[in-house]
């Protein structure tokens, strides 16, 4: 189905189709069951505009690029987030992904010094020292959970790009934390979505004293460093430093939330693409192959520094591919203003709309053999060259609200991937299901397991 151009409603239209669902829950029970594979189903039946219903709560899915820009970039000012947002405003307070309006403009503006080149280039050493720190505990022969080692790693790149040398106990602690957090989004975000208020938070003990554990870390941290008034050199030090146009610097509650945001966007979503990427890698020995031969054709064998990257051209093919199949932030929500057209059909204002990025990503319209990882596909960058709409792969989403650190989360999955490649081979373990999980992002349900082979060339 192809889409009519969005645009304001100028005369009367029809409601989106979509399926019937029941008299009162709507389509909430089927939903439940198995969101990612609803979706896709109302995709294929309804076509790129679908009209759905989770109680009183209106949904729309758009699944066309032309209707993703027209929300994401054409027509932002019509959109704020979703009322599932609400779930991960307990845990991230008004950090860059939930604030909205004026006060999302000035932490934008904020933060974004802090993600300079040159800022970013900085941190290779770093990412190459606890990239080298994690392979040196593996053991050849070995079975390994892959996506814990990948959680673990970037956690720890984390912390030490936030706070320099006070990482201490600091990253188990936020990583113990965040995993309850992470573990309850569904069914926070489904009841912030049906609910116009939140339950109390005694319902839910294990995430209180989790969001509390995550609050005395990070305003210790942030209170030790005013205090001692001496530079680090990390990040940190960058958003104490930081002014606005009228001189103002961040609060302490406004750098209580960046940090959270950082913490849990700076380092589950490059975990999850690093865990997707070893997975199809040990699924596919020809891709591994090239890579490796690119990775010794280019570093003979001494780690990669930020000069290598330009260098590592199908390393970064690899990387893309393996976002578009298993794209980390699995969706986006916005909800309406006010009513708008989009592809043709009338969606009135307080519309709930879902973008998925896991769905528009395999659409055969825009990818051929949407299901095949390929990386030779990004050679020549489709969307560079204008051969697929924009916003048919947007990993890191797109328009105002494009994620500020997507430039190192890109540096660091490089730099990591190339290590790990250039010393193991992985193979999955047998009989081990990997079945991706849609939660606040697109885990593998039961870990990655693999047997970790040394080699040759790095022994």
């Amino acid at each position: 189905m192809v889409a009519a151009a969005p645009s304001a409603i100028t005369h009367p239209l029809r409601r989106p189709p979509g399926p019937k669902g029941h008299f009162l829950l709507g389509n909430l029970a089927a939903v439940s069951r198995d969101w990612l594979g609803f979706y896709s189903r109302c995709a294929k039946e309804y076509g790129d505009v679908v009209q759905l219903r989770y109680l009183h709560v209106p949904i729309c899915l758009l699944m066309h690029p032309r209707d993703i820009e027209y929300v994401l970039v054409t027509n932002p000012g019509n959109f704020t987030k979703s009322a599932d947002y609400r779930a991960l405003a307990r845990v991230l307070g008004n950090g860059l992904l939930t604030n909205e309006g004026k006060p999302w403009q000035r932490q934008r503006g904020l933060i974004q010094p802090a993600f300079r080149r040159e800022n970013i280039l900085s941190y290779a050493p770093l990412v190459t020292r606890a990239a080298g720190r994690m392979l040196a505990s593996w053991t050849s022969g070995e079975s390994r959970n892959v996506h814990e080692d990948m959680m673990g790693v970037t956690l720890q790149i984390v912390a030490q790009c936030l706070f320099g040398a006070e990482v201490t106990g600091v990253a188990e602690r936020v990583g113990k934390a965040m995993q309850v957090v992470t573990d309850r989004f569904m069914a926070d975000a489904s009841q912030a979505l049906l609910l116009p208020f939140d339950l109390p938070d005694f319902l839910a003990p294990a995430r209180r004293r989790a969001i509390s554990d995550l609050n005395k870390i990070i305003n210790g941290i942030v209170g030790e460093r005013r205090a001692s008034n001496q530079p680090r050199g990390d990040l940190l030090d960058t958003l104490l430093q930081v002014r606005d146009s009228e001189g103002q610097s961040m609060s302490d509650t406004q750098l209580r939330d960046e940090v959270m945001t950082l913490f849990l966007a700076g380092h589950e979503t490059t975990a999850l693409a690093l865990s997707w990427t070893c997975f199809l890698l040990a699924e596919n020995p020809c891709i591994e192959a090239k890579l490796v031969e690119e990775l010794r054709a280019v570093l003979s064998g001494r780690e990669p520094t930020a000069e290598d990257l330009p260098l590592l051209r199908y390393t970064e093919m690899i990387l893309k591919e393996s976002m578009r199949l298993y794209p980390a932030v699995w969706g986006i929500g916005r909800r309406a203003v006010a009513d708008c057209e989009i592809g043709g059909y009338r969606v009135t204002a307080g519309t709930n709309i879902f973008i998925f990025q896991s769905l528009t990503q395999r659409d055969p319209r825009f990818f051929s053999n949407p299901d095949t990882f390929d990386p030779e596909r990004w050679r020549e960058d489709p969307l560079r060259s204008g051969k697929i709409p924009r916003f048919a792969y947007f990993p890191f989403g797109g328009g105002p609200r494009v994620c500020v650190g997507a430039a190192f989360a890109m540096l660091e999955a490089t730099l990591l991937l190339a290590m790990i490649q250039q010393r193991f081979h992985l193979d999955l373990v047998p009989g081990h299901p990997v079945q991706p999980h849609a939660s606040v992002t697109l885990r593998p349900k039961h870990g990655i397991r693999v047997t970790v082979h040394r080699r040759a060339s790095s022994a």
